[in-house]
């Protein structure tokens, strides 16, 4: 075999190796039912229920955080973060959680959180001062 052939073949070996890698580490969006179906890590969408108690107690335990979440199903799950609470974690509009279900509670080993735009708060106009003409 010449060697720009085997050349070619290793590079076609990384090629796939990369993209094998890409798609065994990417986990996909559902909701609280399809991680209960799924072993693996999953993301899910949804919004905090504020009707509900959010538990953490940083003298007990640091690294304990629960709430409860309506995903976009509007199916409700008990979620535990191994993590302390997010700062203004109640004003978020939108929460993607990273976990994975374990008995009938999500366990969340990443939170991502929306929160309201401060740019769209409290709108106040601006408009530019008029210029004064000299000797008009």
């Amino acid at each position: 075999m010449k060697k720009s052939s085997i050349f070619g073949l290793v590079v076609i070996a990384i090629a796939i190796s990369v993209i094998i890698c890409t798609y065994t580490s990417s986990s996909t969006y559902g909701s609280f039912r399809d991680a209960k179906n799924n072993p693996g890590e999953l993301h899910v969408i949804g919004h905090l229920d504020k009707a509900k108690v959010l538990y953490y107690d940083a003298e007990k335990d640091a690294n304990y955080f629960s709430f409860f979440v309506k995903d976009n199903k509007n199916e409700e799950c008990k979620v535990v973060f191994t993590g302390t609470k997010p700062q203004d974690f109640e004003k978020s509009e939108q929460i993607v959680l990273t976990g994975q279900m374990i008995g009938n509670e999500f366990h969340a080993s990443n939170i991502l959180m929306k929160c309201p735009s401060k740019y769209t708060q409290d709108k106040i106009e601006v408009s530019a001062p008029k210029a004064k003409t000299a000797g008009v």
